[in-house]
């Protein structure tokens, strides 16, 4: 037996990989995907700004006309459209925006100032009112989901399901008119309207309130519907169900073991809802009389102003592109790369 078992021919035993060459694998294929992502953001980015420009185009009228004061002249008008460069096709006035955008030129206004200089102060506002909205979104629908989650199918649970649905519902004009009624013309609590500093910012933190409560509430129901779903969906996995039977407490299985497989989708809810946080805010700074970009905008839709307004789209669709970008790094880092 002993030389039976000599005499065989061993096989080779494989040497075990080199050190470190699974975790650089691991990476390699970690920013391939972050790559792959960022290029199809860019990309969709890029589509979005050339309908924007061209439902711009669409519009009855041009800049030119949009500008004019009474009583100019046909001359005038033609002098205009070509400072303006309305007289060269569309495609090529896109294009010339298009390559000017990585050195980060936004083009001319209809009004000859330069978009950068229109959208450095407003923006900012609104990035701040808006991140504040997301910060207040993502602590309230979690708290809502996880309060929830702890009695499920219990008479809380249905009552905070009821609740965001027909929270969800309400437009964020109609949160804001009732916000202002309650808020502040009945209890006087916080201030109706926005006042400016000496910066363009709001003079004082709590004119940021009614702003955000009108933009969050809306998404609040949107969110925790969303968070809801996703711990009842982690909640049936093999590992939860194991922790229930070793006797943890209900909240410790909540917070050790539900939420951390619920989080991609958690914070892919929360990174949609920033574009719907920035579309809102149009509206929300319109009846707060916010110094934000909606006043730029509305202002641009009225001057017919396409690199105004394709500046402003690029800028919010930086920013929705970036937190969606994000959204993806969680998921891929949460779930190890599986798909």
């Amino acid at each position: 037996m002993v030389g039976q078992l000599t005499s065989e021919p061993v096989a080779p035993v494989a040497a075990p990989p080199a050190p470190g060459k699974r975790p650089a694998r691991a990476s390699f294929l970690f920013l391939a995907r972050v790559g792959s992502a960022l290029l199809k953001r860019t990309a969709l980015l890029a589509l979005l700004l050339a309908l924007v420009f061209v439902a711009v185009e669409l519009l009855p009228g041009d800049a030119a006309d949009a500008t004019s004061e009474r009583g100019e002249s046909a001359a005038d008008l033609a002098a205009r459209r070509e400072l303006l460069g309305l007289n060269r096709p569309a495609l090529e006035r896109f294009w010339d925006w298009m390559t000017g955008l990585p050195t980060g030129d936004l083009g001319i206004s209809a009004r000859g100032e330069k978009v950068t200089d229109l959208v450095s102060s407003a923006f900012p506002n609104t990035l701040l009112l808006g991140g504040f909205a997301l910060l207040l979104t993502a602590v309230l629908s979690l708290a809502l989901g996880c309060w929830a989650a702890l009695r499920p199918g219990g008479r809380l649970d249905r009552a905070v399901s009821g609740s965001a649905t027909a929270v969800l519902a309400l437009p964020e004009f109609v949160v804001a008119v009732a916000l202002v009624l309650v808020l502040s013309l009945w209890t006087g609590w916080l201030p109706a309207v926005t006042l400016t500093g000496a910066d363009g910012s709001p003079a004082s933190w709590d004119m940021l309130v009614l702003p955000a409560l009108a933009l969050t509430i809306p998404q609040v129901g949107w969110n925790t519907m969303i968070v809801r779903a996703a711990l009842a969906d982690e909640a049936r996995a093999p590992h939860v169900e194991t922790a229930v039977l070793d006797g943890l407490p209900p909240h410790r299985v909540l917070t050790h073991h539900v939420l951390p497989g619920a989080l991609p989708a958690i914070a892919t809810g929360l990174a949609t809802s920033t574009g719907m946080l920035l579309g809102g805010a149009v509206v929300v700074e319109t009846v707060f009389n916010y110094p934000g970009i909606g006043s730029v905008l509305a202002s641009a839709v009225s001057d017919r102003d396409s690199p105004v307004i394709v500046g402003v789209t690029a800028l919010s669709g930086a920013v929705i592109t970036a937190v969606l970008l994000l959204a993806d790094l969680v998921r891929t880092v949460v779930t190890g790369g599986r798909r």
